[in-house]
């Protein structure tokens, strides 16, 4: 099956699948402020819940030759999928303390 093309969900970043399912690989691109500023590297912070983050994990991203940054991960939990970037130096972009969340769908149909 051909890969979608990534969806841009908010301002620099881009995501897909759009919605998520649990099991889905989840394929996410970051423009936003710290792949302007000239960083090293950049992780990509995710974890799952409504409140306090649970299996929470930092992936390193890969650089993209259009100055964008890029990882995935398999969404594993049926709640909410929450995540930011940080450059591994305490620099971070975490939507001014909001992070980013999206709800994760179990996938079952409703008749």
């Amino acid at each position: 099956m051909p890969r979608r093309k990534l969806e841009e969900v908010v301002d620099g970043i881009y995501m897909e699948p759009v919605p998520i399912t649990v099991g889905d690989e989840v394929r996410l691109k970051y423009k936003g402020k710290l792949a302007t500023a000239g960083v090293d590297s950049i992780y990509l912070r995710a974890g799952y819940g409504f409140e306090a983050w649970q299996d929470v994990q930092d992936i390193k991203m890969r650089k993209g030759r259009d100055g964008s940054w890029s990882a995935s991960l398999v969404v594993n939990d049926p709640t909410r999928l929450n995540f930011c970037f940080h450059d591994g130096a305490d620099h971070w972009d975490n939507n001014a303390g909001r992070n980013w969340s999206f709800e994760v769908h179990n996938g079952e149909t409703v008749d």
